[in-house]
C-alpha cells in the first residue's frame, strides 16, 4: 500500500499497543515513514490499547475537528480499591469493603455518571498546569486545584459481572477521562473502583477494526532484512 505522509498528507488509524504512550506511537511512525509533519488526535494512557488516528502533512489541518468527535471504549475496572492515578499504574492506596455491592446497586451507580457530568481531570494526565503536565506535580506530591469540565457520557453499559471485576463498553465525548468516571463510580458505590483495562473501539468514523499494528505498518515500509528480526524487536520503542 503507497501513502502520500508529506504531500497531501494521510490519516492513518493505528492500534496503539500497550506500554506505548501515544507519543511513541506518533515518533515510531514519523521515523519509519520519514514524516515531516504528523500529530494525533485524542491521547491514549500508556496502559490502554486501541484506536489512534494520526493526521500528516495537510491533513494535520483536521486535527481539532477529529478531537471534537465522539469516542467509543471497552474496558474493564476492579470495585474495593483506589489508587492515586485512578488506574492499576500506581499502587493500591486503600482498600474498601464491597461484599454488599449487588448488580442493582451497580448498575444504578452507573446510570447516575451517564448524560451530562461536570468531571474533574485526575492529578495523573497530561493536562497542563502552568505549562507543566499534571502528572508532574502529582508524582512531586504536589497537589493542583482542578476546575471541573462538562462532558457527556452519551452511552455507559455494564457488560459480565465478576466481582470484584467489572467490564463495560462507553460512548462519550470529548475530554471525558475513563478513569475519573470509574472513580467516580466507585465514589458514589462508597467502594473506591480502578480502571484495570481501557480499549478505544472507535473515534467517530473510524474503527479500531480498520487499524494498522505497528508490525503491519513496519513490513510496508522496512526494507526485507529489517522485516527478518525478531518480534520484540520489531515491536520497540522509538
Amino acid at each position: 500500500m503507497a501513502f502520500d505522509f508529506n504531500g497531501e498528507g494521510e490519516i492513518l488509524c493505528v492500534d496503539k499497543p500497550p506500554g506505548w504512550t501515544s507519543f511513541d506511537v506518533v515518533r515510531k511512525v514519523r521515523n519509519v515513514f520519514h514524516i515531516r509533519k504528523i500529530g494525533h488526535a485524542g491521547t491514549l494512557d500508556p496502559m490502554a490499547t486501541g484506536l489512534l488516528v494520526l493526521c500528516t502533512g495537510p491533513k494535520t489541518k483536521k486535527l481539532d475537528t477529529f478531537l471534537a468527535y465522539d469516542k467509543e471504549y471497552s474496558g474493564t475496572f476492579e470495585i474495593g480499591i483506589e489508587t492515586a492515578s485512578y488506574d492499576k499504574e500506581t499502587p493500591v492506596v486503600e482498600r474498601k469493603e464491597w461484599g454488599h455491592i449487588t448488580e442493582e446497586l451497580l448498575r444504578s451507580a452507573v446510570h447516575v455518571h451517564t448524560g451530562p457530568l461536570e468531571q474533574i481531570p485526575p492529578m495523573y494526565s497530561a493536562l497542563k498546569h502552568k505549562g507543566r503536565a499534571l502528572y508532574k506535580y502529582a508524582r512531586a506530591g504536589e497537589h493542583v486545584e482542578r476546575s471541573p469540565r462538562r462532558v457527556v457520557v452519551h452511552d455507559f453499559s455494564i457488560g459480565d459481572i465478576a466481582f470484584p471485576v467489572v467490564s463495560f463498553t462507553l460512548r462519550c465525548s470529548k475530554g471525558t477521562y475513563v478513569r475519573s468516571l470509574v472513580h467516580d463510580v466507585g465514589v458514589h458505590l462508597g467502594t473506591g473502583a480502578v480502571l484495570t483495562a481501557l480499549r478505544r473501539e472507535s473515534v467517530g468514523p473510524w474503527k479500531v477494526s480498520d487499524a494498522f499494528s505497528i508490525p503491519q505498518l513496519l513490513e510496508m515500509e522496512v526494507p526485507t532484512k529489517q522485516n527478518e528480526i525478531k518480534d520484540d524487536a520489531l515491536l520497540a520503542k522509538p
